[in-house]
């Protein structure tokens, strides 16, 4: 994998960050408060989810056709970096305890979160299949 795909796929993966922030806030103060915890979390998680194939499936055709070996390594450091993300904010920024971050790999109170981690994992596979490029 070249140096630039890598570049690409790290601008890839900071825009989903940057959506998924957003989609955080927006669940916050406005999806919890009018559909409750339980429906706003999940509901959040699917629209983060799609949202993270399109910009998968875009970005993959920014990357070109490449391995699928490739593919499964640009998810692979998504989710790397995704986790680091979490666990570093949640711990250094927000200051919340270990159990708190660990209880959202837990599907408590219907947080699908584990689900995103895995979409994010797979989607560079997935939509270069789609796009008929692995």
């Amino acid at each position: 994998m070249t140096p630039g795909v890598i570049l690409k796929s790290a601008a890839v993966w900071l825009a989903m960050l940057l959506v998924a922030v957003a989609n955080g806030g927006v669940r916050e103060k406005l999806v919890i408060p009018a559909l409750g915890k339980t429906v706003g979390l999940v509901a959040s998680g699917l629209v983060l989810c799609a949202l993270i194939l399109v910009l998968a499936y875009l970005g993959v055709g920014w990357f070109g056709k490449l391995k699928a070996g490739h593919y499964w390594a640009i998810g692979g450091g998504w989710f790397l970096a995704t986790l680091t993300f979490e666990i570093t904010f949640g711990r250094i920024v927000a200051g919340k305890p270990w159990s708190e971050l660990l209880a959202a790999y837990t599907f408590k109170d219907g947080n699908p979160w584990p689900v995103v981690l895995a979409i994010i994992a797979i989607s560079p596979w997935v939509c270069a299949r789609l796009r008929g490029f692995a």
